[in-house]
C-alpha cells in the first residue's frame, strides 16, 4: 500500500474531471504488454462515447460481463498513447491485496456524464 498523496487544495481537486460512464463495448487488446481490454464507455450526450485500455483482465476474465457496467473514470487527461491503441479516458480502479485492478464504480446507477464531487 502506497503513503497519501501531499494535501492539496479543493480547487486542485476540481481539475480532476472524473465522471460516470456505461461499458457499450470491450475487445482484448493482445497487443498490450500486460493483458488488458480496449474499452468503449458511454459518458452521455455531452462527453460522449471515449475509449479506455484497462488492465482488468484478472477480476473479469468474461469480457462480455463488462458490458452495461458502470464505470467511474477521468474525462480531462491528455489521449495516452498505448501501442497501436489511443487511450482517451482514465478508468478509475483500485487494487486489491494482490495488485489486481477492482474497477471503482457508483454505489447506484447514475446518469452517465454526471462528475464526482
Amino acid at each position: 500500500m502506497s503513503e497519501p498523496a501531499p494535501q492539496i487544495t479543493y480547487d486542485d481537486f476540481v481539475k480532476v474531471d472524473i465522471r460516470t460512464g456505461t461499458i457499450v463495448s470491450v475487445e482484448r487488446f493482445p497487443e498490450a504488454r500486460k493483458p488488458a481490454y480496449k474499452l468503449q464507455i458511454d459518458f452521455g450526450p455531452k462527453i460522449g462515447v471515449k475509449r479506455s485500455s484497462a488492465q482488468i483482465t484478472e477480476h473479469y476474465p468474461d469480457a462480455q460481463e463488462l458490458i452495461g457496467r458502470q464505470v467511474l473514470a477521468v474525462v480531462n487527461f491528455p489521449i495516452k498513447q498505448i501501442g497501436p491503441f489511443r487511450s482517451e479516458v482514465l478508468t478509475l480502479g483500485v487494487a486489491d491485496e494482490t495488485g489486481t485492478v477492482i474497477l471503482v464504480a457508483p454505489g447506484k446507477k447514475a446518469p452517465n456524464g454526471q462528475r464526482l464531487f
